[in-house]
């Protein structure tokens, strides 16, 4: 019984936010609430969502102090030269923004956390998406996917789960994957090549001096217009009717016109602010405003030190990632805007951002809470196992890398690896199969995971670029589910599961 009510609730959330009928805060909060009745454990959803908080509160503060201080980053001007030298490198073409989102997401992933890249990637790329009227959608689908697959270094927390719950070394997890991830990024650049190709056939693509244009609420936007339906496919061209001139121009319609919301698959999104409006507005091309008055320029090694910094100390340990991050932020707030006028101006201008993201991250706890406080996740994970025939055995390694994909996505990282992984090396043991290879197939799936909605750090990423969670999975999931087949397909010929 609980593991139907387990799926069902799942199903009805996915359901229910794709087709726009609640709003993801809502949908995390009431579906599992009404399921925790519906099993009859009403009487302890207080304790499932106090639990369900507690666990997640250290990284909702994460969240709130790192928006905090890559959004005062964003201010100073710290971006601006990688924004400014991206777009000379891709001359305005939607192909080199497409895979040098790809290419920045994996690069900054390095850092083994999915909220630092997503703000820094957002940050840098947001810009160039809007200016040339491409689909939102498109960039957080190739950062997340991106993102996924860099997401099992050893220090991104998979691996080591992994190693830590077979009693393994993480080194011999994953140096031997190296090889099928290599061919599971190289995949990624490809799919960034190929949607890029479909925006550029949607768009066109401008000069850099059209690119550069500054908008203006009374100045027309060059721009392509579609007159067509947006599909699943998030507005990437293959579901899109009807003719577009490259680099026509059209009168710029409202940014609230409900025919063109931003972010919105199929539509080209306009922005009609001025330019060097407040950060946390939507519309303006800040990365290339010279005059915004939040420039610090005189301090640009300082803070470009303070990052450096600030990352390092992240990828060593030195301290919990939310106590550095909440340094960080007191400090850039202090040395960059010393009146305290100008410190609640910059917190102000964030602070959708932070509400947004984490309400997002305690909705998400009572989703969580429940899932796994009714036991529903255990006799989903129980259920799953024990429907694996008895022939599949030998092929333990293959059967951890399919299942990766549904349970990493449907659970957190710590309900699989430490709830269902050594119940499918028990079993693959007793066939002869290694721990290592259950190990090294049990990371197959987080090219998915990391568009899941128990990943908090997937709504910063859709918060900051303003797409719909719902547009964001349903474009996402068949190309990050296709990504890591091919890590796993990888993994197969060459041996290592």
């Amino acid at each position: 019984m609980l593991t139907v009510l387990g799926f069902a609730m799942i199903a009805t959330f996915l359901v229910l936010i794709m087709r726009k009928k609640m709003s993801p805060i809502a949908a995390l909060v009431l579906i599992p609430a009404l399921f925790c009745v519906a099993v009859g454990q009403g009487a302890q959803l207080g304790d499932y969502v106090i639990e369900g908080v507690g666990k997640l509160a250290p990284t909702a503060a994460m969240l709130m102090f790192a928006i905090v201080y890559f959004g005062v980053m964003i201010d100073v001007g710290l971006f601006d030269p990688i924004v400014r030298g991206i777009l000379r490198f891709c001359k305005a073409d939607p192909v080199r923004i497409v895979v040098g989102t790809a290419v920045l997401a994996a690069i900054v992933s390095l850092d083994g956390d999915g909220s630092t890249t997503f703000m820094i990637t957002v940050s840098a790329m947001y810009p160039l998406y809007k200016r040339l009227g491409m689909s939102l959608v498109v960039m957080t689908g190739v950062a997340a996917t991106a993102n996924g697959v860099m997401n099992t270094l050893p220090w991104g927390g998979p691996t080591a789960r992994a190693a830590t719950a077979l009693k393994l070394d993480a080194a011999d997890v994953f140096v031997p994957m190296i090889p099928a991830l290599a061919m599971g990024l190289l995949f990624v650049f490809v799919l960034a090549y190929v949607l890029g190709r479909r925006e550029r056939k949607r768009i066109g693509y401008l000069t850099l001096d059209e690119a550069l244009v500054p908008e203006t609420k009374t100045k027309t936007e060059t721009e392509t217009v579609l007159v067509g339906t947006g599909g699943a496919d998030g507005g990437n061209g293959g579901d899109a009717t009807g003719t577009a001139t490259p680099g026509t121009t059209a009168a710029p319609t409202s940014p609230t016109s409900p025919t063109t919301p931003t972010g919105t698959p199929g539509t080209t999104p306009t922005a009609a602010t001025t330019p060097g409006a407040p950060a946390g507005e939507d519309g303006g091309f800040q990365g290339l405003d010279p005059n915004r008055p939040t420039l610090r320029p005189h301090l640009y090694w300082f803070n470009a030190g303070l990052t450096l910094v600030l990352l390092a100390a992240m990828i060593l340990e030195l301290l919990p990632i939310p106590v550095l991050f909440l340094l960080g932020a007191a400090l850039a707030l202090t040395v960059n805007y010393p009146k305290m006028a100008e410190q609640k101006a910059r917190i102000a201008a964030h602070a959708d951002n932070v509400l947004n993201v984490s309400g997002m991250v305690f909705a998400a706890a009572v989703f969580t809470g429940v899932l796994t406080g009714t036991g529903m996740v255990k006799h989903m994970a129980d259920w799953l196992v024990g429907a694996i025939p008895e022939g599949m055995g030998p092929h333990m390694a293959l059967v951890t890398g399919v299942l990766s994909l549904p349970l990493t996505y449907f659970m957190s990282n710590d309900g699989f690896y430490f709830g269902v992984l050594p119940v499918l090396a028990e079993a693959g043991a007793a066939h002869g199969v290694s721990p290592l290879e259950i190990a090294r197939a049990s990371l197959v799936g987080q090219a998915l995971h990391m568009s899941s909605p128990l990943v908090p750090a997937v709504y910063v990423l859709v918060g900051m670029a303003k797409v719909e969670f719902g547009d964001h999975t349903r474009f996402t999931v068949k190309w990050a589910a296709l990504t890591s087949l091919v890590v796993l397909a990888a993994g197969i010929a060459f041996g290592i599961v």
